[in-house]
C-alpha cells in the first residue's frame, strides 16, 4: 500500500469508497507550505479544477489513505493522471501523530479562472465529511466561482 493525500472533492469518504474501494482511511492533515487553487478552466465542472501549489504562507487540509495498487490506478484514471491532466507529487502531511509522507494529484495546467459554483459546493461539502474544521469549510464557501451560465 502507498499513502494518498486527498483534497477537494476526494475529501469525501463516500466518494473514496467508490472510486478506491479497498483503500483504507488512516488519518486528517494539513499540506503545509501549500494552497488549494484552481485551473485548467477547460477541462470541466464548468470552470476551473481544484490543485494544489506550493505557497509557503498556506496549508490545505486533506485526507490520508492506505491505497491498494488496484485503486491507485482506478483514481489515476478517474483524476485523468493516466492521460496527463494531473501528475502525482510527493507531499510531506503533518498529522496529530506526526509526518507522513504521501502522494497527491497536481493539475498540470496554468493555474487561474474560477471553479463553478456548483463544483465549490462540492468541495465544501466533501471537506465538512472529511471532518474539516469549520472555518476551513466556511472559507471554502465564500471563495470566489462563477454560476452556471457565465
Amino acid at each position: 500500500m502507498t499513502l494518498y493525500a486527498a483534497y477537494g472533492t476526494n475529501l469525501d469518504p463516500a466518494r473514496m469508497g467508490e472510486h478506491a474501494p479497498h483503500s483504507i482511511w488512516r488519518t486528517t492533515g494539513w499540506l503545509q507550505g501549500w494552497r488549494l487553487t484552481f485551473g485548467g478552466e477547460e477541462h470541466g465542472w464548468d470552470g476551473s479544477l481544484a490543485t494544489v501549489v506550493q505557497d509557503p504562507f498556506e496549508q490545505v487540509f486533506v485526507a490520508v489513505y492506505d491505497v491498494t495498487r488496484a485503486d491507485e490506478t482506478h483514481l489515476d484514471r478517474w483524476e485523468g493522471a493516466d492521460q496527463g491532466l494531473y501528475r502525482k507529487t510527493r507531499v510531506r502531511v503533518a498529522t496529530l501523530t506526526g509526518e507522513e509522507v504521501a502522494w497527491a494529484y497536481v493539475l498540470d495546467a496554468f493555474e487561474g479562472g474560477l471553479p463553478s459554483a456548483s463544483y465549490l459546493g462540492v468541495i465544501a461539502e466533501a471537506a465538512q465529511a472529511a471532518s474539516a474544521p469549520d472555518d476551513y469549510v466556511a472559507a471554502l464557501r465564500l471563495r470566489p466561482c462563477r454560476s452556471l451560465g457565465e
